[in-house]
């Protein structure tokens, strides 16, 4: 069947049916979008799809509400939106509209459903307070999307529907950019997994350009590993590796005397010629070329040795 219309509630939008239109929109672009509150809109009909409204979560009838009693939830008990309701059952066509390789398809969906869909839809039910992200509590995507409705006095004729339409290349864009994020980290797996069967026993991964190498490192057990070096650009960088995603502590820093040098001084004090920068926080440097990022490796994998050795 072909699906003509796209169906969400009128009035002051949330993120939930915002991002719900982003994947619908990808997989039915000809259909239009309607924002209503008629019951002649929201009743199932044929061609359409209906969604944050009609109270009543029926997939064969093309519904996806999750206002109603009792609230559709996951296997393991948390309650959807209308967007997660969307994700799950569109969002492995949406990945294979956004040429995501077939081999791929089941991880990315399941990795985006649980650290990008899930948040909007505890937030969207009021399972998790924005408090919790502390200071950030305002930068959160659901909030942010939020703040493109329109003021309070700005309520002239179709107001709401005019902020939806243009906060919605806002809400496509971060969603198209955490799966090609998503999507290239399975590339970039496959390149570091190379890396790490070429290093061996050594404590230095030697990357061919800079790409996402920690989830590869963790899943590879390759504890032994420090510093990673790539090429970037005219020059070359080594990085530390984080111990874990939501932490800055590395599994060993740069040696202390680098900290926030440049150029002579950082030659001086690693005795690199080609030393040009060590960040003040130690976790990056930068080289002139690939003998001398080297030999900083070198260097600071015999410091952070040392220095646990001593501890």
């Amino acid at each position: 069947m072909t699906i003509t219309h796209l169906v969400t509630h009128s009035g002051g939008f949330h993120a939930d049916e915002l991002l719900s239109t982003v994947v619908l929109g990808r997989l039915f672009p000809e259909a239009r979008l309607v924002r209503s509150r008629d019951a002649g809109w929201i009743t199932p009909g044929a061609g359409r799809i209906i969604y944050d409204v009609g109270r009543v979560y029926d997939p064969e009838a093309r519904v996806f509400d999750h206002h109603q009693k009792p609230v559709p939830l996951r296997e393991d008990g948390q309650p959807y939106s209308s967007f997660g309701l969307i994700w799950h059952h569109y969002g492995r066509d949406y990945l294979r509209a956004c040429e995501v390789p077939e081999a791929d398809i089941e991880d990315i969906h399941q990795s985006f459903d649980r650290s990008f869909v899930l948040p909007v839809d505890l937030m969207d039910n009021g399972a998790l307070e924005p408090s919790v992200a502390g200071p950030l509590a305002g930068m959160t995507l659901p909030v942010l999307l939020e703040t493109l409705k329109p003021v309070f006095d700005a309520r002239g004729e179709d107001a709401d529907d005019r902020a939806f339409a243009e906060a919605l290349p806002v809400a496509r864009a971060f969603v198209e950019a955490a799966i090609r994020g998503k999507a290239a980290k399975r590339r970039a797996e496959a390149l570091v997994m190379q890396a790490i069967a070429a290093a061996g026993a050594g404590r230095v991964l030697e990357l061919p350009m800079g790409m996402p190498f920690r989830s590869a490192i963790e899943k590879a057990g390759a504890d032994h590993l420090l510093f990673v070096v790539h090429p970037r650009g005219d020059d070359w960088a080594m990085t530390t590796i984080r111990k874990s995603g939501d932490s800055f502590e590395s599994r060993a820093d740069l040696p202390a005397a680098w900290a926030g040098l440049t150029d002579a001084a950082l030659e001086t004090a690693s005795g690199v010629t080609g030393a040009r920068f060590c960040h003040n926080a130690r976790f990056i440097a930068v080289a002139a070329t690939r003998e001398a990022v080297l030999a900083m490796a070198d260097l600071a994998v015999a410091a952070a040795i040392e220095t646990e050795s001593v501890g």
